[in-house]
Parts: structure tokens; C-alpha cells; sequence
């Protein structure tokens, strides 16, 4: 920082807003007892006499091509403008001071820390940005963890894909309905195999299907969500698997749990972003099958399964074992979990020898037990439930009453309530009857945003 710029013997004060040369009274904003002699006057960098010693420069305008490679380039507060048509350009070896800059207007453009995901800053504070070239995407540290900053416009789809129904084969089948109006299911496509039992998750850019029978195995396929079209290979699962579940991010997907050779507690997990094979997550409390999986942007949730209570918890961002949450009201297999952002809503399921029709739910950035939400049309398991930030949907049903029922049923998350009828399956199975399949959308809670 600039802090004198005249002869050791001069006399130099700043006073009373006033700065004075060889007085030590100025009179004027400028008061000089002597004569002065300029060619030009220039300033160039940050760093003037508004920053000596301490006083601060509360807006500062750069309308030149400005590079700053070494030195202290000054201490600021207010606003470093930009202009059109300059660039700013700060070398490895330049420094800022202490101060507070209130906001930064650019209007062209500024180049934030590029890089691949192992290349990700260490030594970074709460907000700080990052472009991951591994995603392509905008980054920000949130204290914690990496989250993503969203800037995909989606359409608010829900898919169901795969299923089966007892007595009848798997199918291959890829549906969607528009969350935001009621409605049939529409066509959207075919993964490559025929997979019942999967489990299914997505980014806002791809859908997630993996494992199931016959055909699924340890395989894992995707497809774009923006157009219709047909699976492709993605990786494999650790070992086949099936009767499981799965939630997700907006970057990366966990399977939880399933039944193969015989039932599980690993969790494993996929980039969804990028192809191949999952990689062991961690371990759930306890091995359990067909229970209920969902998420907000930074954790994963799992529910009941093989007529157990627990709900399980763990962060999506890290790897390792998940810990207790909390209970269900009631033992539950084959219920169906969505989620917005906030709450997680588990549906249905089965405890021998009765199938439920309660509709439960949580909130989970707290942990706790599940409450009473309200009632599904009829009692139901071998569901499937996804959304968007304001409406669960739930596909499939085996078992009901009446015993075969083509009807999605369909809540709203910030009321509690009944299920009202979204629409009809028109595609698969018996008449549209599937149940086992797995389901996701472009815009349920494990996105929001991040």
C-alpha cells in the first residue's frame, strides 16, 4: 500500500479530510506550500492515496487494462468496477489487504479456480467458488462439503422405469408423467434389459437404473432425461442385486441395501455424471431389502425394509456407515419414499400378513421419528415414489384391493393428508400393471439446487 510519496524532510498530514504538503494545517482538500510541477498525473493499480494508512477506498473504477503481478495492490471496501471492454488481471505473486469488498460488478467476464475433482482447493472458506471440469459445472464450499450450483432448466418429468408383476415378466419400459398436472403415464422409451426389483435415481440431466431380475443382475444403465431414447451401459454394481433401493444428489447416486444371495446392509455408490462401476459407500445398521430410500441435496435416507422400523441416515458427499435417524410408526417392507427438499414422505408397504395403506413422513435435517401423514386410496406395497420440490407421485402396486389397480397416487409435501388419484399406467404389464419397478425425476429433494 502506497504510504508516502514526497521527501523525508516534507512535512505531510492528512486532516480533517484535508491533506496538506509542508503544512501542518491544510485549509483546502488539497493545500500545498510550495509550487507543483506535473507533465502527467497517473494512477494505476488499486492502491492510491484514498488507501493511506488505513483510509479506505469505498469504490474504486478500473478503465484500463490493469495487471497487477507483485506487490500490495491495496485495501479496499465498497466496489471494484470493471469497465467495458478491461480486463483485470491479478499474477500469482500480487496481494490484497485487509478491507471488505461489498460487491464486484464485471461486465465482461472473471475466471473463477478451474479444475478436475481430485483437484478441488484444500484451503478454502464457506462460499468460495470452483469450476469442476470433471462435471462441468460451477462448485461452491458451503463449509463443509463441494455442492453444485444449479443452472439446468428442467421439466419437471417424473420417470418410472422396469417392474414386474407376479406371474408376469419383467419389463423394460421407460414411462413419464408432468409432476406439475395430472395425467396419464406416457411412453418415453426402453432401457436395454428387462429389470424388475431395481432401483432407480438421477441427476437433473440422467436416470439411473440398476440391478433387478431376471435380466438386471450387477448392471447399472442410463438414459437422458431431457429426450426420449433407450438405455445404455453404465458400469456394474459391486455383485448383482436386487429388491433394493436408491436416492441421490446432484451428483452422485447410493444404492442401499437388497437381497442377493441373501439380505444386505452395503451401500455403494456412482458418479452419476460420469460412467462405471460402483464403489463401496459403507454399511446400513443392519441388512435389510425393499425398504424406502430418498434425500435432500446432502443426505440419504432409508426406511424399514424386511418388516424393521429403522431409518436409517447417512451424507451423501462422504463415504461411510449410516446411523440411526429414527422409527417408522409401524413395521414396513415395500413402502415407497419421495422427498422434497425438506421432507421425506414414505408410503405404503407390507407386514405379514397385512398390506398398509398409512402414508408417513420426516423431516430430514432433523432427526427423529416418522409422524402420521395421512392415507393411500387403498393399502398398497411395491411402490415407487419420486417427485419434484412440491408433489410425491407414487407408481406401481401389487397386492392392493382391488388386487390389480393401474391408479398413480399423488401428495402434496407441505400439507398433510390423503392421496388423490394422479392418473393411470397406459403402458406395460397386464393392462399397465407393474409394481417393483424404480422411479426418479429431474427435480426431486436430493437436487434442490446443488
Amino acid at each position: 500500500m502506497a504510504t508516502n510519496r514526497f521527501g523525508y524532510s516534507d512535512d505531510f498530514v492528512l486532516k480533517n479530510g484535508k491533506v496538506g504538503i509542508n503544512t501542518t494545517e491544510p485549509q483546502e482538500t488539497l493545500d500545498v506550500v510550495g509550487s507543483i510541477k506535473a507533465t502527467s498525473i497517473k494512477t494505476t493499480g488499486i492502491s492510491s492515496f484514498t488507501t493511506y494508512e488505513g483510509f479506505l477506498e469505498a469504490n474504486h473504477n478500473i478503465n484500463e487494462n490493469l495487471d497487477l503481478t507483485s506487490g500490495t495492490s491495496g485495501s479496499l471496501s465498497g466496489e471494484i468496477i470493471v469497465g467495458t471492454g478491461v480486463t483485470a488481471t491479478v499474477g500469482s505473486a500480487a496481494t490484497s489487504s485487509q478491507g471488505n469488498i461489498d460487491s464486484l460488478k464485471v461486465y465482461n467476464t472473471f475466471t473463477v479456480p478451474t479444475g478436475g475433482t481430485e483437484d478441488r482447493p484444500i484451503k478454502v472458506k464457506p462460499g468460495q467458488l470452483y469450476y469442476n471440469v470433471d462435471f462441468k459445472t460451477i462448485e461452491f464450499w458451503d463449509g463443509n462439503n463441494w455442492r453444485q450450483v444449479d443452472n439446468t432448466t428442467t421439466a419437471g418429468r417424473a420417470y418410472y422405469f422396469g417392474g414386474s408383476h407376479p406371474g408376469l415378466p419383467s419389463t423394460s419400459q421407460i414411462e413419464f408423467v408432468n409432476i406439475s398436472t395430472f395425467g396419464n403415464s406416457q411412453y418415453f422409451g426402453d432401457l436395454s434389459i428387462d429389470m424388475g426389483r431395481n432401483a432407480g435415481c438421477s441427476s437433473n440431466v440422467r436416470g439411473i437404473s440398476a440391478g433387478g431380475t431376471p435380466g438386471g443382475g450387477d448392471t447399472i444403465e442410463y438414459f437422458t432425461l431431457s429426450s426420449s431414447g433407450s438405455g445404455a451401459d453404465f458400469g456394474n454394481l459391486l455383485s448383482s442385486q436386487n429388491r433394493f433401493d436408491a436416492c441421490s444428489s446432484s451428483t452422485r447416486g447410493v444404492f442401499t441395501g437388497g437381497n442377493q444371495p441373501s439380505f444386505q446392509n452395503v451401500l455403494q455408490y456412482i458418479e452419476i455424471a460420469t460412467t462405471g462401476n460402483a464403489l463401496d459407500f459403507g454399511d446400513l445398521t443392519s441388512v435389510r431389502s425393499f425398504m424406502g430410500s430418498c434425500s435432500s441435496p446432502t443426505r440419504g435416507i432409508c426406511a424399514g425394509g424386511n418388516t424393521s422400523t429403522v431409518i436409517d441416515l447417512f451424507t451423501i458427499a462422504s463415504t461411510g456407515n449410516s446411523i440411526d435417524f429414527g422409527d417408522l410408526i409401524e413395521f414396513n417392507q415395500e413402502g415407497s419414499a419421495a422427498s422434497n427438499s425438506v421432507r421425506g414422505v414414505i408410503a405404503g408397504g407390507y407386514a405379514n400378513p397385512a398390506r398398509h395403506n398409512v402414508i408417513q413422513y420426516i423431516t430430514i435435517a432433523s432427526n427423529g421419528n416418522a409422524q402420521y401423514f395421512g392415507d393411500l386410496s387403498i393399502a398398497k406395497s411395491g411402490m415407487s415414489g419420486t417427485g419434484n420440490q412440491t408433489r410425491a407421485v407414487y407408481f406401481g402396486c401389487t397386492g392392493g384391493s382391488p388386487a390389480n389397480t393401474t391408479t398413480i397416487d399423488s401428495i402434496l409435501y407441505a400439507t398433510t393428508g390423503n392421496s388423490v388419484d394422479f392418473g393411470d399406467f397406459t403402458y406395460g404389464g397386464l393392462n399397465g400393471n407393474r409394481s417393483f419397478g424404480a422411479a426418479s425425476s429431474d427435480s426431486h429433494g436430493g437436487l434442490g439446487g446443488f
